[in-house]
C-alpha cells in the first residue's frame, strides 16, 4: 500500500511538473509574439539600437510596424552606428522614424543636447517629416555616478531646452520608475508627452503618447528580440 501511495504520489509531482513546463513553454512563444488590439486610430511601433543588428525594414513594414524610434546617442559623444543606416532604410520603407537619446547624469545637458542636434541635422531630420525626439530617462546602464537631483533636474531642463530650440518640436519623456524615484522630474518638464512603459497589460492612465509593450517582441525583419510599442492617434508621422 505505501509502495502505490508513493507511486502515486510521485507520478502526481511528475505531473503538475510537466504541466509548468508546457505552461513555460507556451508562454515563452506565446508572448514574443503578443500584440494588443488596438483601438481607433492607434498603430503598432517599435524602437531600436545598434543592439538589433541590420535590420530588414520592407520586411518590418510588412509586418504591420508603421512607425519606429532609432536611438542616435548617449551623453556627450556616443552615436549609435546604426541610426544614420536605420534612419534612411525605414524612410525608404515607408516606416516614419524619429530618434531617441539615452541621458547620461554625468554630463551637461547642453553637451548632451548638441550630440543628439547634430545626429538630427547629419539625417536631414525635418519637424514636418519625422516624430518628435525623446529623451531616455533611466538608471540602468547609466553612469555610476549619482549627483543631487537639483544638478540632474537642471540638466534635464537644459537639455529639453536646447533640444525643442533646435528642432522646433516639444521633446517626449520616457521615465522609467527607478529614475523618478530618485531625481523627480522638473515642474517645468510635467506637461511634457509621455512614453510609458506597461508590458502586457494597456495602462490604465490614457494620457500616454507611445505605450511600449513589450521588450522581447518578435517582428519580421529583425533578428532577436525587438521593443514592440503602441501609438496613440493623431501621433504622426
Amino acid at each position: 500500500m505505501l509502495r502505490r501511495l508513493l507511486r502515486l504520489a510521485v507520478a502526481a509531482v511528475v505531473a503538475v511538473l510537466l504541466v509548468l513546463a508546457l505552461g513555460w513553454a507556451g508562454l515563452r512563444w506565446v508572448l514574443p509574439h503578443y500584440q494588443p488590439a488596438l483601438e481607433g486610430g492607434e498603430r503598432y511601433g517599435i524602437d531600436v539600437s545598434v543592439h538589433q543588428g541590420g535590420i530588414d525594414w520592407r520586411a518590418v513594414a510588412g509586418d504591420g510596424i508603421e512607425v519606429a524610434y532609432l536611438k542616435a546617442s548617449e551623453g556627450s559623444t556616443f552615436v549609435d552606428d546604426r541610426f544614420a543606416e536605420n534612419w534612411e532604410a525605414a524612410r525608404e520603407a515607408g516606416v516614419g522614424v524619429g530618434a531617441y537619446h539615452f541621458f547620461t547624469l554625468c554630463k551637461e545637458g547642453t553637451e548632451q543636447a548638441a550630440n543628439l542636434l547634430g545626429r538630427l541635422r547629419a539625417v536631414g531630420a525635418d519637424a514636418s517629416t519625422s516624430l518628435p525626439p525623446v529623451v531616455d530617462l533611466e538608471l540602468s546602464g547609466n553612469c555610476a555616478a549619482r549627483p543631487p537631483a537639483e544638478v540632474v533636474q537642471r540638466r534635464l531642463t537644459d537639455f529639453v531646452s536646447t533640444v525643442e530650440a533646435g528642432t522646433g518640436q516639444r521633446v517626449r519623456l520616457y521615465a522609467l520608475g527607478d529614475f523618478t524615484e530618485r531625481y523627480p522630474l522638473p515642474a517645468a518638464l510635467e506637461d511634457r508627452e509621455r512614453w510609458v512603459r506597461r508590458l502586457v497589460l494597456r495602462p490604465s492612465d490614457d494620457g500616454w503618447a507611445w505605450w511600449q509593450v513589450s521588450s522581447r517582441a518578435r517582428v519580421a525583419g529583425i533578428d532577436g528580440p525587438v521593443d514592440l510599442d503602441v501609438v496613440a492617434p493623431d501621433r504622426r508621422p
